[in-house]
């Protein structure tokens, strides 16, 4: 294994730690940047790593292979820059950033560093997640691998050469988990209003969405295919589809708000 220097273990840095832990990475090859006591404490007797409060604390023996950031993008201008003789002395960086581009990694840690920028999601907790990835000209084949083995950890890895796609990935897939949870919210609250005890409802609610989920995933066929399939015509399940798939409906809705993810996601570019 290599060893791999993680900045930042909140839930997805946390997420990933854990993955490479499980699959085989071990506590002496990780150490973690972590300025928040508290988040601090929590990683190192959770996993056992080396934890530290900054850059400058991180021990001389310690030559990471990789850097990965999993801070906040808004957070990344105050901090990023430390870390350019890491990537000066060969370490790949690898990004997991909302927003943050190629480009800009290039400018903090210059344009020698080998970059890669990536996206997840949450369901990585769970090793369910699903991450998009983008490398530099830079990145070679056994940094990539590497890199791949990384994200990995937390589920499906895709690989992309157009870096632009990356805004609408972070709309869909990375934003993607809270419009599911705002969906069990919403159905949850509307059982409620329809006469239901609200424990009940939140009960229905979440079981329908994941046990939805487990039949979409171990099924061959497409959304559309499952929902045709639990649609009888002029019954219950045609009633309410078509109030959700009316003008301005639930599609509209969908892409009015992927597009703003996406505009946000171009905004945090610099």
């Amino acid at each position: 294994m290599a060893a791999v220097l993680l900045v930042g273990c909140g839930k997805m840095g946390g997420a990933l730690l854990e993955g490479w832990l499980e699959s085989g990475f071990r506590a002496n090859e990780v150490t973690v940047v972590e300025p928040a006591a508290n988040a601090a404490a929590e990683a190192r007797q959770r996993f056992g790593v080396e934890v530290v409060g900054g850059p400058e604390q991180i021990p001389a023996r310690f030559v990471p292979r990789a850097v990965v950031f999993a801070v906040k993008p808004q957070g990344m201008d105050a901090i990023v820059g430390e870390y350019a003789p890491f990537a000066g002395a060969g370490a790949t960086v690898l990004s997991i950033a909302a927003g943050k581009s190629i480009a800009y990694f290039q400018r903090k840690l210059g344009d020698a560093a080998a970059i890669v920028r990536s996206m997840p999601n949450t369901p990585a907790a769970v090793r369910r997640g699903i991450t998009v990835a983008s490398a530099s000209a830079l990145v070679s084949e056994p940094q990539r691998k590497l890199c791949n083995t990384l994200l990995e950890a937390a589920g499906e890895v895709v690989w992309i050469d157009d870096e632009s796609l990356l805004d609408a990935v972070t709309a869909t897939s990375g934003s993607g988990p809270a419009y599911v949870f705002l969906l069990v919210e919403s159905l949850a609250h509307a059982g409620a209003a329809a006469g239901l005890p609200a424990d009940l409802a939140q009960r229905l609610a979440r079981a329908t969405v994941t046990g939805s989920a487990a039949l979409l995933d171990a099924s061959p066929d497409s959304p559309e295919t499952l929902r045709r399939n639990v649609t009888s015509p002029g019954g219950t399940t045609a009633a309410a589809l078509k109030v959700l798939m009316a003008e301005g409906g639930m599609a509209a809705l969908m892409e009015r708000a992927v597009a703003a993810a996406a505009q946000r996601s171009r905004e945090l570019a610099d």
